[in-house]
């Protein structure tokens, strides 16, 4: 392919100049004494070696990648947490056959090289794609806010599946309500300070967060017999603000909100220390601000201890007792706060225990998986890790495109896409491990998964809003704001995340058909897991979009519930992920929600969900991806027409609900399916909407000089006042054009007689008037008692309407909207207008500007 190319490297290579300067200059200035055969041969630690580690995960930020002496130097800082033995045994081949890399080969850095040494003529793509080593070690360290204390110790929790169902609590009604006592009557044991609330935001970040010595937060122990638990959670996805001990065994605790507000308070992760293994403990969170929530119907906190994680290989598990989720009657008067009260007895003494509202799984075990995926020299054949953009903070959001090398361009083409997205809420943690299922299936060596990668591209985005899942955010990102309304967005600085990925599913959706959007979210106070879809407009693909639901409800009958997924398309959803994808043209996209409890649905009912349970649910996601792709429609017809019996049920019962008859034979495929449903039961984010806070001080001062330019000319108040101008300032060009005509002299004095006309003006026609000159003069120009005739008249208003449309606003196109009430029984005033057949041109509502409509034709009118 390279004939020059090849020819060089037959030759002996030549010195390298590079190399014979520096070592001249070196050895003149006396810096460098050694001799010239010593030189290390910088060739070697260019080679890129195939099914290397360092291959896809070399090059963060753009660093040299040469800049440590041993080529294996990064390798050895790999933290034993995140390596199975399997990497390590691969990083102990590759430093035993580095020898073999010792021959000279062409210089570049451009070129790759396979583990022989020999040129395979491919260009290696940006460093900027691959984004897992910097100078400071083989992973990127998490980057803070500077305002954020970040605890110097790295958390690693083993996965593990209870071996008996965990079953919902159950009320005795004997459970009691603590009261609130504050720190008045309290001690304060574990306080943040500084943390950072509605009003002020965002400016940077660094790893590690804030400068400076790590205070300690937790009170000082008075000796051994001193029992008070030692709180903290200041390290990733943790959010305790302040512990309050009110009695020997009891704390009331508050939890931070979402960083930059003042909002968003359910999920919780937290450490204690020093804990008493014979006494029974009372925690309350008492800021929550969620009405309505899942441990009213038998949820439990989950606790991990981590005597029992190293000893007995136990991870995190279902306690609590004496649990109420209740109103707090001290609020601060503006908005209702809920407590959730439990009892718990700790398993050892002196032990170390986190409690969460859900499994957490944080940026760095994230990472940790992507590396064990990136280092398989199976999987990183057909899984290519990319950087699709940094966060706010600088965090690398990752970008996996997953599919089976194609053997011709024509066969690649062919692939449809799947796109796949999770944690754009970071406090829902339920939608990593769904998203960890489907990539431990799609990457494995089933013949199901093959067959799909053979079939499909799958464009995976696994953390949506990295920024809020490293400082502990329930809901936000940095800017303040819930992600998942602003999918619409045009600011690309404040929502880097959302805009590349809408950006990147705008240009797949060019190139190939897109069959599934899912992204993946949490629900606190709905059980089982289900998906929130968008009603087809087209009936051609009536129901259609409820099929993947219908199936996946087959495959997993004790985890997914049907009559729980809701397909209306409300307007305050229109800027979520599911509705913006939707309106780009992607028929099938989703909101998977998973609950935070558990399942009410076959044998799962009334237990907890596991990890293992929400994991099997991306396995199931595959299964239902080939049912609803198989080319043998079956399948999907039987469940068509399920579809359609089910609705037709749905339609009777409602009907029955208001009293009413209805011949359902004919005309029921015609009801709005948006009538039949109900809204969804979303979070009320109003608060998270909007312009991030150091954009709101702009917007401003912006409108109040809008304001102050809008009072300097004085406005027109109403539509008969704007009216009349115009036709004064018409009949003004109008006067004045008649007056360099002679002939028309006579006309212009009868004009000039009449100042009543200025007066009636307002009842005539304002679609006559708000034509153009050359109208207006053809119109004068008529006798008085002729009429114009209504088929010319028709020709020419669409004319001169497009004629405006293109020189106004190019390529801009506006529709009458359908919704606009008419008036049939009005009727026009005589000799006035032209006399409309109503039937095809309807007159809109008096009081309103008259304005003609059209079939098919869009008009602008004045004004």
């Amino acid at each position: 392919m390279f004939p020059a190319l090849e020819t060089e490297l037959k030759q002996e290579s030549l010195p390298d100049p590079y190399e014979d300067f520096m070592y001249h200059h070196l050895q003149y200035y006396g810096y460098f004494k050694a001799q010239k055969g010593s030189l290390p041969n910088s060739a070697t630690h260019q080679h890129v070696w195939k099914n290397n580690p360092r291959y896809l995960l070399s090059g963060s930020f753009g660093e040299r990648e040469d800049v440590l002496p041993d080529p294996l130097q990064k390798e050895k800082l790999l933290w034993p947490t995140c390596l199975s033995s399997t990497v390590h045994r691969q990083i102990e081949a590759v430093s035993r056959d580095s020898l073999m890399l010792s021959s000279p080969l062409l210089k570049s850095r451009q070129l790759l090289h396979d583990e022989f040494g020999k040129v395979n003529p491919c260009l290696r793509e940006p460093r900027d794609l691959f984004s897992f080593f910097s100078s400071g070690g083989p992973l990127q360290p998490p980057r803070w806010p500077v305002e954020c204390e970040v605890i110097k110790e790295n958390l690693h929790h083993i996965e593990w599946v209870p071996p008996q169902p965990e079953y919902f609590y159950q009320p005795t009604g004997n459970e009691k309500l603590p009261e609130i006592v504050g720190e008045e009557k309290g001690t304060v044991v574990y306080q943040l300070d500084s943390v950072p609330t509605e009003g002020s935001y965002f400016t940077s970040s660094r790893v590690g967060g804030k400068r400076g010595i790590i205070r300690e937060l937790a009170v000082a122990l008075q000796g051994p017999e001193d029992n008070t638990l030692l709180f903290e959670s200041r390290f990733e996805s943790g959010n305790l603000q302040k512990a309050i001990r009110v009695d020997t065994y009891e704390y009331e605790l508050t939890l931070r909100t979402d960083l930059y507000t003042n909002k968003h308070t359910q999920w919780f992760y937290f450490r204690v220390q020093n804990t008493r293994k014979d006494a029974t403990y009372r925690f309350t969170i008492v800021n929550l601000l969620k009405p309505k929530s899942l441990y009213t119907t038998g949820m439990k906190p989950l606790m991990y201890s981590q005597l029992d994680a190293d000893t007995h290989n136990i991870g995190w598990r279902r306690e609590g007792n004496e649990i109420r989720y209740y109103k707090n009657n001290t609020g601060d008067g503006q908005q209702p706060f809920y407590c959730l009260t439990w009892t718990i007895q700790f398993p050892h003494d002196q032990d170390t225990c986190f409690f969460a509202h859900f499994y957490p799984y944080t940026y760095t075990d994230l990472q940790c998986y992507l590396l064990s995926v990136a280092s398989n020299p199976v999987q990183s054949q057909f899984c290519k890790l990319r950087t699709l953009c940094r966060s706010l903070a600088g965090n690398t959001v990752y970008l996996l495109t997953i599919t089976n090398p194609s053997r011709t361009p024509q066969e690649a083409a062919a692939k449809k896409a799947v796109v796949l997205s999770a944690r754009v809420h970071p406090g829902e943690s339920n939608g990593s491990w769904i998203m960890k299922g489907f990539l431990d299936f799609i990457l494995s060596n089933s013949p199901d998964a093959q067959l799909l990668r053979d079939i499909f591209v799958f464009k995976v985005v696994p953390m949506l809003n990295p920024d809020g899942v490293i400082v502990g955010n329930y809901r936000c990102s940095l800017a303040g704001r819930d992600l998942n309304r602003h999918y619409k967005t045009i600011l690309k600085e404040s929502f880097p995340c959302i805009w590349y990925t809408r950006n990147m599913i705008k240009r797949l959706l060019e190139e190939r058909e897109v069959v599934l959007y899912c992204d993946f979210h949490g629900h606190s106070r709905k059980n089982n897991i289900f998906l929130y879809g968008c009603n087809s407009n087209d009936r051609k693909y009536w129901l259609h979009e409820r099929v993947f639901p219908l199936m996946l409800s087959k495959n997993a009958p004790d985890k997914f519930s049907f009559h729980s997924c809701n397909f209306k398309v409300q307007k305050c959803k229109e800027g979520t992920g599911r509705v913006v994808m939707w309106r780009m043209g992607i028929l099938n996209s989703y909101t998977m929600e998973s609950t935070f409890g558990g399942s009410t649905l076959g044998n799962k009912r009334d237990t907890h969900f596991t990890t293992e349970d929400l994991k099997s649910l991306g396995y199931h996601v595959c299964d239902t991806l080939l049912d609803f792709c198989d080319p043998d429609r079956t399948k999907f017809m039987q469940c068509l027409a399920e579809l359609k019996e089910l609705l037709r049920e749905e339609i009777h019962k409602k009907f029955n609900e208001l009293g009413q008859d209805m011949d359902l034979e004919g005309s029921w495929s015609d009801i709005s399916l948006s009538d039949i449903e109900s809204s969804t039961s979303g979070s009320d984010s109003s608060l998270s909407d909007g312009l991030p806070v150091h954009l709101l001080n702009i917007a401003h001062e912006v409108n109040q000089k809008k304001m102050y330019k809008k009072r300097k000319k004085k406005p027109l108040q109403t539509r008969k006042q704007r009216n009349e101008q115009y036709q004064k300032n018409s009949l003004m060009r109008e006067l004045k054009l008649i007056d360099d005509v002679p002939e028309r002299a006579g006309f212009a004095s009868t004009l000039q007689k009449q100042p009543t006309f200025f007066r009636n003006s307002e009842n005539a026609s304002s679609s006559t008037m708000r034509n153009e000159n050359p109208r207006l003069n053809e119109l004068h120009g008529r006798d008085k008692g002729t009429s114009l005739d209504p088929p010319k008249m028709t020709s020419l208003i669409p004319t001169k309407s497009r004629e405006r449309m293109q020189t106004e606003k190019p390529g801009f196109t506006v529709s009458c909207s359908p919704k606009r009430s008419t008036n049939p029984s009005q009727e026009p005033v005589p000799d006035m207008k032209p006399n409309w057949s109503r039937n095809r041109y309807p007159a809109t509502k008096r009081g309103r500007a008259t304005m003609t409509l059209y079939p098919s034709l869009h008009i602008y009118t004045y004004p």
